[in-house]
């Protein structure tokens, strides 16, 4: 019997809040959308819904005065226990709205030095020092060498025979002549030809009658003749022998008036100054010692869980048009609320209190108004 005392006053309990939240954020919800053509009738069916769900919340609350006193032992059984404890905000008020937010862990930042490097020791070589000096070297020792004296030449003029006498035949060529010669071209003979004979000439042999009445006359023809030139030999060819003198020419001739000769000539020595590096110091070397180095780390430390809480926040009870002018007010006094004063729970209006309750360390929803922000703010709603 207990346990069906509690399932239902955690039924009826839960309905009403869940109700009571749910109408106010879906009210706030319809109110942000249309917050830019709010009129006189909207203002007056948002009083008459609020009037009503007050109406239904304190019926709620006597259904629930009667469950708890139905429950008796079992609502204090219901307390003890912590889990099912949970599901209800503590010591709840008629007349007030409770959201169950999630409340995240907080870290806290700790800086600490730690060691990155231990002590060491570094050698450092110190590299020998050389030093520049000029110097006189021997490049090349002195030597002989035999230097040749060249032959003295001359030149004499000398007649010399270039080419000697000879004999040498000459063809001397046919000569030949041209002459003109008259020459038959064609022969003598007859030929038939058309007209009478009086049109022929006189060389008509005889005529004749055809079948179609032409007269056919045997004509002779005399022979004709044609002029030609003819190349015909007047000199034949022969040879002549001819007589070929010998030749001569004057050339200068180079001949040795002193021979060659060979000397002995001596070569001295060759000297040069020169830039040499000679060690000043020594390679040696140095220990230096580097100390131990430290750096600070930063780190992250979780000082508290995350956790589930109960919250009080202003819902359709005391969410009325007054009331929230008097929050608007407040929230543009304190250089947070920037809209017209309409009485109405937007999106500016609850970003505002957001901000607000932030910058004041309070408990903060982005789709509610704690309770906390409206007494940070002097109201009482």
């Amino acid at each position: 019997m207990n346990q069906r005392y509690m399932k239902m006053l955690a039924i009826v309990a839960g309905a009403a809040i869940a109700s009571g939240c749910s109408s106010m954020a879906a009210d706030t919800t319809s109110v942000d959308a249309g917050s830019s053509a709010i009129t006189a009738a909207d203002l007056a069916a948002s009083q008459q819904r609020i009037s009503e769900l007050e109406s239904a919340l304190a019926a709620r609350e006597r259904d629930l005065e009667e469950a708890e006193a139905l429950s008796g032992d079992a609502s204090s059984t219901m307390a003890s226990t912590s889990s099912d404890a949970s599901l209800f905000p503590p010591n709840p008020k008629a007349g007030q709205c409770y959201a169950r937010v999630l409340i995240p862990a907080k870290y806290q930042t700790v800086s600490e030095q730690v060691l990155k490097s231990e002590a060491a020791e570094r050698i450092e070589v110190i590299p020998a020092r050389y030093e520049t000096a000029q110097e006189t070297v021997l490049v090349k020792e002195a030597s002989t060498k035999l230097e040749v004296v060249p032959a003295v030449y001359g030149e004499v003029e000398e007649r010399v025979l270039v080419k000697p006498a000879s004999t040498k035949i000459v063809e001397v060529p046919a000569v030949y002549e041209t002459v003109t010669e008259r020459v038959l071209d064609k022969p003598a003979h007859t030929a038939w030809k058309k007209g009478p004979a009086t049109v022929q000439s006189a060389n008509v042999l005889s005529q004749s009658t055809t079948d179609t009445g032409e007269i056919m006359c045997l004509v002779e023809v005399p022979a004709t003749y044609k002029t030609v030139e003819k190349r015909v030999l007047a000199t034949p060819a022969r040879t002549n022998t001819i007589e070929i003198p010998a030749e001569y020419k004057t050339v200068t001739k180079t001949v040795v008036k002193q021979p060659a000769t060979t000397r002995e000539v001596v070569i001295p020595a060759k000297y040069d100054t020169v830039t040499v590096t000679k060690l000043a110091a020594p390679a040696s070397e140095k220990r230096i010692s580097i100390p131990a180095e430290y750096q600070t780390v930063t780190r992250t430390n979780k000082t508290t869980e995350e956790r589930m809480e109960w919250r009080q926040v202003m819902c359709e009870v005391n969410m009325t048009r007054d009331n929230v002018i008097a929050l608007q007010k407040a929230l543009a006094d304190e250089g947070y609320y920037k809209a017209g004063l309409d009485g109405i729970i937007g999106g500016q209006t609850l970003s505002a209190a957001r901000q607000y309750a932030l910058d004041k360390n309070l408990p903060a929803g982005s789709n509610y108004v704690p309770i906390e922000v409206v007494k940070s703010l002097d109201l009482n709603l």
